[in-house]
């Protein structure tokens, strides 16, 4: 029979193993058929593996490690200390685990603190994102640039994600709040972009309609050469107004309309350049005539200068078109010798004219008893002396003499 003991346990006959707690002896186990000496070593091993655990939490304790699993840890060995089959001072033990609650409280105090402010900041990005998804949802479809708004929510949405994966966790009421408000803008913002586009489809169809129809109306006018040219810029406006179609369409049906176009004006130009080479010795009779024009002087003979330029007038029309560059330049020559000639034909019949003779005359006679009635006042004036009247009369008289002159002059 053999037995084996230590400070804190022993073994007997029959390889029971004790521990002894704050002076109470407690069977931990047996370990039977080895020497009592294993015996108790095989539970003084398991007390260390406790110690060790023990020792590993107040290594995390010190260094701030996981303060929520800290306090499962902490439970969890109080849990294992209360009768653990183990021999060595399991007092020490508790008294070091105990010792740590207060410390795992502080640190679990720390950590609630510092997740409500990480949360409130997390409720703050996550109400950012919301916000500007509903900036962008908001816009008007008209103005919004749908390739670049449809990246940007994208963006906003990845963020989202990314706040849920790796952010602090935040009250799910809150921020289930936030993700409909988000949820509804991006919602919103695909609805629009949909409607936008099918109203753009439909408008890109309608123009491409029109602008197919304008086409063949233009190629349709080539047949009539260069009398289609006023057609043909009808339907140029008709296309400005049409609206553009998306990518080649657009393209190839300006390709065609433009070619009708150039073969109609090329037309035109033949057409020009034939009539040019009439024109320009109709030109050279016009211009002979203008110079025959320019010697019209109607001053001095009114009737033989009014024949000479209905004579000229007779072969103007004759000589027919000139090029159309040279038309105002030749035609404005011509009207500005016409209106000389009327103009001394107003003026001789302005003063021919009887009544406005007879109206000439009663005028200069009332100016004239106007300056002899004038001329009594200023003597009277200035044998009284009365400086005054005298240069109101010689004022007046001045004025009287002066209009009599231009009255005269014109009759």
């Amino acid at each position: 029979m053999s037995t084996s003991k230590n400070t804190f346990g022993r073994v007997d006959a029959e390889n029971h193993v004790f521990v002894t707690v704050a002076g109470v002896e407690r069977q931990v186990g047996q370990y039977p058929g080895v020497p009592a000496e294993d015996a108790l070593a095989y539970f003084v091993r398991k007390f260390a593996d406790l110690e060790a655990q023990v020792r590993i939490l107040e290594q995390r304790v010190a260094n701030k490690v996981d303060a929520s699993g800290l306090k499962k840890v902490a439970a969890k060995l109080t849990e294992d200390l209360v009768e653990p089959a183990a021999v060595g001072d399991i007092a020490d033990l508790r008294r070091r685990v105990s010792n740590l609650d207060s410390k795992i409280a502080a640190l679990v105090s720390e950590k609630q603190e510092a997740s409500k402010g990480e949360a409130t900041e997390a409720l703050a990005k996550r109400e950012a994102i919301a916000v500007k998804a509903e900036a962008i949802a908001n816009q008007d479809a008209a103005k919004t640039q749908w390739k670049n708004s449809g990246v940007e929510m994208t963006k906003l949405f990845e963020e989202w994600q990314a706040l849920q994966k790796t952010g602090p966790k935040v009250a799910k009421s809150d921020a289930d709040a936030i993700w409909r408000r988000f949820s509804a803008a991006r919602t919103r913002f695909e609805a629009a972009k949909r409607q936008y586009f099918a109203g753009l489809d439909s408008a890109t169809k309608a123009a491409k309609g029109k602008k197919v129809a304008i086409v063949e109306s233009a190629e349709a006018l080539v047949a009539q050469g260069s009398d289609a040219v006023v057609a043909y810029r009808k339907l140029l406006d008709e296309w400005k107004a049409a609206g553009r179609t998306p990518g080649k369409q657009d393209d190839t049906l300006w390709n065609r309309f433009k070619a009708a176009g150039d073969a109609i004006y090329a037309a035109k130009a033949e057409v020009v350049a034939v009539e040019n080479v009439e024109f320009s010795a109709n030109l050279a009779v016009k211009l002979e005539l203008l110079k025959e024009a320019a010697k019209v002087d109607a001053s001095k003979d009114l009737e033989g200068a009014k024949k000479a330029l209905a004579a000229i007038q007779q072969k103007w029309e004759k000589a027919g078109k000139v090029p159309r560059e040279k038309l105002r330049e030749t035609e404005d020559k011509l009207r500005a010798i016409e209106a000389k000639v009327r103009e001394v034909e107003a003026e001789h019949w302005r003063k021919t004219d009887p009544a406005a003779q007879a109206r000439s005359n009663d005028v200069i006679a009332q100016l004239e008893a106007s300056i002899v009635k004038l001329e009594a006042e200023l003597e009277a004036a200035k044998a009284k002396k009365d400086k005054k009247k005298t240069d109101e009369a010689t004022e007046a008289l001045k004025a009287r003499k002066a209009w009599l002159e231009v009255v005269k002059a014109a009759s």
